[in-house]
């Protein structure tokens, strides 16, 4: 049910009800249903495509279809060197990851945990200069910067402006450092497309990070078959899998440690 029309229809309201009734009370409010907006647009839509002698499709008008799509596709190959940068705060703290993916696939990824006080937007900027930084250490010269936080990747291009005290000097270091590169480009992704940076930020974010020790880089490697499938308990007897089939067919007797199962599914 629709909620004005709850309020104004509910006999006997109490607590909050009553007093949204009182307040609107005030104004001249008419209510419609939903009912008679969509009778109007189906007017309005008949009378636009009205049919004239023979019968043709009517036509669909869609000028916002892309407006669901947020961001810009990197579906498609780049050359140069890329770098994904992703922040994540919950009730453990703040992390931050970085990825700096090179020319031929190479990914060099990198994180941090934030030990102070942290917005998400400024967990944004602590990302995106960390993976700055690590592309400067490794002497990187053009570089595509992909992330998907839209607030930060428009201030940086000037596209929106900013007043607030807490990212301004973020602002004004990602400006210096940008300095550093002779090409340099940002891309606002959708979250979906930068999950590698994403899963280092809430990886740092969650793990209980020593405070002397140093925790090593951790691969990531890809398995595709089954673990116990590379298991071996038993040594070789140097011959052949087929030695046993080779020799019942040329002996037409079955091996000694052959079982009755396997004598039956021969």
């Amino acid at each position: 049910m629709d909620p004005l029309k709850y309020i104004f229809q509910k006999p006997m309201p109490t607590g909050k009800l009553a007093k949204w009734q009182i307040l609107l009370s005030e104004f001249d409010i008419i209510y419609v249903t939903q009912k008679a907006v969509k009778g109007q647009v189906l007017i309005d839509h008949l009378a636009e495509n009205h049919v004239d002698g023979e019968y043709e499709p009517l036509k669909m008008y869609f000028p916002d279809e892309e407006v669901s799509f947020v961001g810009e596709d990197i579906t498609e190959t780049y050359d140069g060197w890329r770098m994904f940068f992703g922040g994540a705060a919950n009730f453990k703290r703040v992390g931050i990851g970085a990825v700096l993916v090179s020319e031929i696939g190479q990914h060099y990824p990198v994180s941090a945990k934030l030990r102070f006080p942290c917005t998400n937007n400024m967990a944004e900027y602590e990302a995106c200069i960390l993976g700055h930084r690590l592309a400067i250490d490794m002497n990187v010269q053009e570089l595509l910067v992909i992330g998907d936080p839209d607030l930060l990747v428009y201030q940086v291009l000037g596209e929106w402006a900013t007043k607030n005290t807490k990212i301004l000097p973020y602002l004004y270091c990602v400006q210096e450092l940008i300095k550093r590169f002779t090409k340099i480009e940002f891309k606002h992704v959708l979250r979906v497309q930068n999950e590698f940076a994403d899963a280092l930020a809430t990886l740092s974010s969650m793990i209980q990070h020593p405070d002397k020790n140093f925790i090593n880089p951790i691969p990531i490697g890809i398995h595709k078959q089954l673990a116990y499938c590379a298991h071996v308990e038993e040594k070789s007897d140097g011959n052949s899998w087929f030695h046993d089939i080779k020799e019942y067919l040329a002996k037409e007797e079955y091996p000694e440690h052959a079982t009755h199962t396997k004598k039956c599914t021969r």
